[in-house]
């Protein structure tokens, strides 16, 4: 996820010396990606490189870095010296940030909140060491035509074909784009509310929508809160292969919101909360109407991962959440083009 992108950026402005912990390179097994990330400034930590001996050294080392100018790469064995069982071997490159707004850093704030596409290369060197903002047509941080040109070419190539961090000998490439995971969750009640901050947490663009007043409190940056008197109207701002859940206040508006996702035929997950007997009482509306049922099929209710039947939203919510979770990490398996259905990915 990209929320470090804000914090630093809020640490920078106001003049907070902070230290960026990335882990930059991988062999064997290890506790986290390659570009997990977790801020540490004086007084508090913010997100994680996976915890253990990994992660407090690596705060202890970021503290003593405080204040200082140059980036430094470390590598750290994961074998029984670290008391972890990772086996493998992790390098982490700390970056101080002490000088207030770094140029690259407040240039990839403004395209991320564009949603434009970008990739951080960094040259890990002593002797020429580099910090680029690059994107499919422009470079910050470094003249056009300057030494950095391979640098800035290899950085688009990764850009256009991979979101995933790589290492490249003293060179690593971070894509930042904006996840392509998009949920629409119809209904703002206590199961809409637990869903959502479950679902908020994971790297997504979320759609929260519900036909009642003032029904909405404050919202996590990846939230976007929609109150209209026609929430299935909504369904068409939705991208193709997006998730739904519906769960508001009215069967009605159930039944009219599913009837336009299942019209629309894109849907990578349409989830209605519910029993049987109303997914029942569904399908025979959708069948009066004259719907295949092939479409009716897409339909999923009730919802979540089998072997959770705990009622409490909370409950409900961790059941949903794996569901979502379950169902496009299975798509991100096969290249299927956006008009093809995944309901045997669901099984």
């Amino acid at each position: 996820m990209n929320e470090w992108i804000e914090e630093l950026s809020d640490l920078a402005a106001a003049g907070e010396s902070a230290v960026l912990v990335t882990v930059a390179g991988i062999r064997g097994s290890a506790p986290r990606e390659i570009g997990a990330k977790m801020i540490v400034t004086a007084t508090d930590t913010i997100g994680t490189i996976g915890g253990g001996q990994l992660e407090y050294q690596s705060t202890r080392i970021a503290v003593g870095m405080l204040g200082a100018a140059d980036a430094s790469l470390r590598s750290f064995p994961l074998g029984a010296s670290m008391g972890q069982c990772c086996g493998g071997v992790v390098e982490i490159l700390f970056e101080p940030i002490a000088d207030g707004m770094p140029a690259w850093l407040r240039d990839l704030r403004a395209l991320y909140g564009q949603r434009e596409p970008a990739i951080v290369a960094t040259r890990i060197s002593g002797t020429a060491p580099a910090k680029l903002i690059v994107t499919a047509g422009e470079t910050y941080g470094a003249d056009a035509g300057d030494v950095h040109s391979a640098l800035v070419s290899k950085a688009r190539a990764i850009l256009a074909k991979s979101s995933t961090a790589a290492r490249d000998g003293q060179e690593f490439y971070e894509p930042v784009v904006v996840s392509d995971l998009n949920i629409a969750v119809f209904g703002a009640g206590h199961v809409g509310s637990a869903v959502v901050k479950a679902l908020s947490v994971l790297d997504c663009n979320i759609r929260w929508i519900d036909s009642r007043r003032d029904i909405f409190r404050k919202a996590p940056p990846n939230v976007r809160t929609i109150e209209t008197v026609e929430p299935a109207l909504e369904v068409a701002a939705m991208p193709t292969m997006s998730f739904y859940l519906i769960m508001t206040h009215s069967h009605a508006m159930d039944f009219d919101i599913c009837n336009r996702i299942l019209a629309r035929g894109d849907a990578r997950y349409c989830g209605l909360i519910g029993s049987v007997s109303k997914r029942r009482r569904f399908e025979k509306r959708f069948r009066q109407q004259g719907m295949a049922q092939s479409v009716v099929d897409e339909l999923i209710c009730p919802i979540g991962v089998h072997g959770i039947s705990g009622k409490k939203p909370a409950e409900i919510a961790v059941a949903v959440a794996a569901e979502v979770l379950r169902i496009r990490e299975r798509a991100s398996m096969v290249d299927l083009p956006d008009n093809v259905r995944v309901r045997s990915l669901r099984n």
